[in-house]
């Protein structure tokens, strides 16, 4: 029977599998050949596969179209977009993206604090529909601990595998967080976007998708450029951008696009200057 939960800390199962790991005895791992030994070169030793996840409910209430209402950006001939967070129904739909990734990892690194670690690495994000609405964010990784008796003040978080922290790690670089940036924007199809859209219309630009999609990857862009600021770091290295876009019709002949653009990665800080990276990781003899 599973205990009740206040959604406060780590849920119970994963409190109870945090404290049979930290109290030691035989440990798993997501780790590569290839990534165990880089972590051994950057001094780092794993401790055990973490994980934290969220289900959420993820919608939105009261929209009726950017094309008809939205106050600037309205009417059959918009040329604007409209980001989410200015549209009734859309802000919240944002705030549960990020509120559930941000969820998900922070649990990851509570539980990897739980079984002493000074980070993760190879973190994997992704995302379940269990149904029609409700989304669980998952994040997965190995929990490491330092071998020296330099310790980061907080657990770090990385998706680079064990092989490229050791890379960074020699050439003077330390993964500090991982960072997203996530934007949703909506454009009416005015006048002039049906036009350009329809069948018959021939190979010519959809200028409103254009700008519907450069909006919110630029968008995604400057929030993780924040995210990386807030981190204190100096630097990211990217792990994916993706773009989702989807149609919807809110009245009569009236549509509306919506485009999602997300961007993950690693946020970077220098500890040390003047080694230089290595360009191989391994030196060949030649046998004669």
């Amino acid at each position: 029977m599973v205990a009740d939960w206040d959604g406060q800390g780590l849920p119970p199962i994963a409190a109870e599998r945090a404290r049979r790991a930290a109290a030691g005895g035989a440990w798993t791992s997501l780790l590569t050949a290839p990534a165990a030994a880089g972590l051994q070169v950057a001094g780092f030793e794993p401790v055990g596969e973490v994980m934290g996840s969220i289900v959420s409910q993820i919608g939105w209430t009261g929209y009726r179209g950017c094309g008809m209402y939205g106050g600037g950006f309205a009417g059959w001939d918009s040329t604007t977009v409209a980001a989410a967070g200015r549209l009734i129904g859309y802000g919240p739909y944002l705030d549960a993206l990020n509120h559930g990734y941000q969820t998900a990892m922070s649990r990851m690194l509570e539980e990897a604090a739980t079984i002493g670690a000074d980070g993760v690495v190879g973190v994997g994000l992704r995302t379940d529909h269990l149904d029609s609405r409700a989304r669980e964010f998952v994040a997965l990784g190995t929990a490491v601990r330092a071998r020296g008796s330099v310790r980061p003040r907080r657990p770090f978080s990385t998706h680079l595998p064990g092989q490229d922290v050791a890379k960074l790690v020699t050439a003077g670089w330390m993964p500090t967080d991982l960072v997203f940036g996530i934007s949703v924007a909506i454009r009416h199809d005015d006048w002039r976007t049906q036009r350009q859209a329809a069948w018959g219309a021939g190979n010519v630009e959809v200028a409103g998708y254009t700008e519907l999609v450069s909006y919110v990857r630029a968008d995604a862009r400057s929030l993780f450029a924040r995210h990386v600021q807030a981190a204190g770091a100096e630097g990211a290295v990217v792990s994916s951008m993706d773009l989702r876009t989807w149609e919807i019709e809110p009245g009569e002949n009236h549509r509306d696009h919506v485009a999602e653009a997300s961007l993950f990665g690693t946020s970077l800080v220098r500890f040390h200057r003047g080694v230089p990276a290595p360009t191989r990781s391994l030196t060949y003899l030649p046998l004669r």
